[in-house]
């Protein structure tokens, strides 16, 4: 195996070329997520391209929304490049599925916060009738009170298979 001669990086240069807090690059090694890098005769960290290059992955997924269970799959199909790419359309199918329904609860949030901010008028009224909806259960035929609650994730055909959750 083809030793990797580029640069090494310490962790601080390896937060800045990647956008990505230290504290997180640690998380993301004790999680598994980056795998452990060389450490120099001080013990300090030193991160070599595929090292940069798998963050930049990791930090671009969570963009995106991905879970961290769902990274760890694509992750996993990307070092077994003889898996079909229908694998990971599973994955991205399922997060998409998940964005669409977030994207229907905020605009119902919308729709009833637009309504309670109207039923102010011009704010001149000595009862406020938006701080009188958010008191009351029944405001908003009971979408008020269900629209920002997160629905449960469901997770992706491929992550559950795999024993893990979304």
């Amino acid at each position: 195996m083809r030793r990797d001669r580029a640069p090494r990086l310490a962790i601080g240069a390896l937060s800045r070329r990647t956008g990505v807090n230290i504290e997180t690059v640690r998380y993301y090694e004790r999680i598994g997520l980056l795998p452990s890098p060389a450490r120099s005769e001080g013990g300090h960290r030193l991160y070599g391209r595929g090292h940069l290059m798998r963050l930049n992955f990791v930090r671009r997924s969570r963009e995106l929304g991905f879970t961290l269970d769902e990274i760890k799959a694509l992750l996993e199909l990307a070092e077994k490049r003889d898996r079909p790419c229908a694998e990971a359309r599973e994955v991205a199918a399922g997060h998409l599925s998940d964005v669409r329904a977030k994207i229907s609860d905020l605009r119902t949030m919308e729709r009833v916060l637009a309504d309670m901010v109207a039923r102010c008028a011009n704010g001149s009224t000595p009862e406020c009738p938006l701080i009188e909806a958010l008191f009351d259960p029944t405001s908003g035929k009971g979408n008020a009170h269900t629209a920002g609650r997160a629905k449960p994730k469901r997770p992706s055909p491929l992550v559950s298979r795999r024993g893990r959750s979304g």
